[in-house]
């Protein structure tokens, strides 16, 4: 595969997430056409440790990603565009991916009997369109590092 540098990524800045959720409610009408937080594909949850910041979970389009690896059904796709999507023609809903991922980022929709991910909204992700403090945006995979890196050390700095 090409340098992975330029892919396009989402990236959450705790920072500046409200905890409004309405990425989530924009990720289900885009992909059920129903607002309904239990068919979002990512999470917003209040941060346990820190009050009033929240955690933001969402798929990676991991560079080598485990779950396409650990699919019997071959279900899971890295295009050369870096996302990583379930071809939902192709998945038994096993929910080997479900496990296997180190965040647990896709979900069997039980009523389908598949599971689901980020699939990126085919280029144009509604969960950064429609976020209102800019808490999720669009990066290339280079610059998400950078800010992530960023993140940690202002988080770091912190706790000193």
């Amino acid at each position: 595969m090409a340098d992975t540098d330029d892919q396009k990524v989402l990236f959450y800045d705790p920072e500046l997430c409200s905890g409004c959720s309405y990425c989530m409610l924009a990720c289900s009408y885009e992909h059920f056409k129903v607002l309904d937080y239990e068919l979002s594909n990512l999470w917003i949850y209040p941060d346990p440790q820190r009050p009033f910041y929240y955690i933001g979970i969402h798929c990676s389009h991991c560079d080598d990603p485990i779950c396409k690896a650990a699919c019997p059904a071959d279900a899971i796709i890295k295009g050369e565009d870096g996302i990583v999507n379930i071809d939902q023609n192709k998945c038994i809903g096993c929910r080997s991916c479900n496990i296997m991922c180190p965040i647990s980022v896709p979900w069997k929709n039980l009523e389908r009997r598949v599971s689901f991910k980020c699939d990126f909204c085919k280029g144009d992700p509604k969960c950064a369109k429609f976020c209102p403090t800019g808490a999720i945006t669009v990066k290339t995979r280079k610059e998400a590092r950078e800010l992530a890196n960023k993140l940690i050390l202002k988080v770091e700095a912190k706790k000193k």
